[in-house]
């Protein structure tokens, strides 16, 4: 019960992994509220781990409109004013915006303005209106991406994104260390999300495979469980830091995957 008696709020948090990292810091003690831009969702989380045994609450909001942000944290800071946990999850994943965030040359600029808007403005908004309720001992995770430190052939805006949260978590630990509040990133790789499973052929997940040096692919819950950590006293002393979580894809150089494909 690392979080017994503390209140965190998980933006993005109606599913993937702001739902299991919800219900992760709920088993474990803390007063949950749960975040997200799709009201069902979000209260089907809060059912799950009430239903668990947890106490939480569910929010609508867009992370990207900071009156949205305010009402998150005040919500999530309760009438004691105080909040101990703020995981920076919500992105920007939908047909529409990360489905077109493709070829430079012909990308419509409205999609590059939303990734960037959700991504990384909704962090600095969530930073902006939680740090004041903050205390000694209070963690702030924000999820990026191994797109934030490799290149790859399309979603330059969503890689982009996630590579400023990468410096915005150094620049937050380092503005905020001294009141005693940390901030740490994960850098998840593919994640079986029910989204990711819906979207992805078995031939994309056989690729992906081929680049793993692990022979499973990361669950929502394995990053829960490293955001429960980072977010807990047990990591105490980390902060600034951005740890990777992808089963081995970026312990390696491309040689290991080919040589995979071509064996199988």
């Amino acid at each position: 019960m690392r979080f017994a008696g503390r209140t965190a709020l998980v933006t993005g948090g109606g599913s993937g992994i702001g739902r299991a990292t919800a219900r992760r810091l709920a088993a474990e003690g803390a007063t949950v509220t749960v975040a997200d831009i799709d009201g069902v969702t979000a209260a089907e989380t809060v059912r799950l781990i009430v239903a668990d045994g947890g106490t939480a609450r569910a929010v609508t909001g867009d992370v990207s409109v900071e009156d949205d942000v305010r009402a998150m944290v005040e919500a999530a800071a309760g009438p004691a004013r105080r909040l101990d946990v703020l995981h920076n999850n919500a992105a920007v994943l939908s047909r529409e915006v990360y489905g077109r965030d493709l070829d430079l040359t012909d990308m419509d600029v409205a999609v590059w303005d939303r990734t960037m808007a959700v991504n990384l403005r909704g962090a600095m908004l969530g930073v902006k209106h939680a740090v004041p309720r903050m205390g000694a001992g209070s963690a702030i995770v924000n999820t990026a991406s191994v797109s934030a430190l490799l290149g790859d052939a399309d979603h330059a805006a969503y890689g982009s994104a996630k590579a400023a949260l990468v410096s915005f978590t150094r620049y937050v630990a380092t503005m905020y260390g001294d009141r005693g509040i940390r901030c740490n990133a994960v850098a998840p790789g593919l994640v079986l999300t029910d989204l990711a499973r819906r979207v992805m052929s078995p031939g994309r997940l056989a690729e992906k495979a081929a680049e793993r040096v692990l022979p499973d692919a990361c669950e929502p819950e394995d990053v829960a469980a490293l955001v429960a950590f980072l977010a807990s006293a047990e990591a105490r002393c980390v902060t600034g830091q951005t740890v990777v979580i992808d089963s081995g894809v970026t312990a390696h150089r491309p040689e290991h995957a080919l040589r995979r494909i071509a064996r199988d």
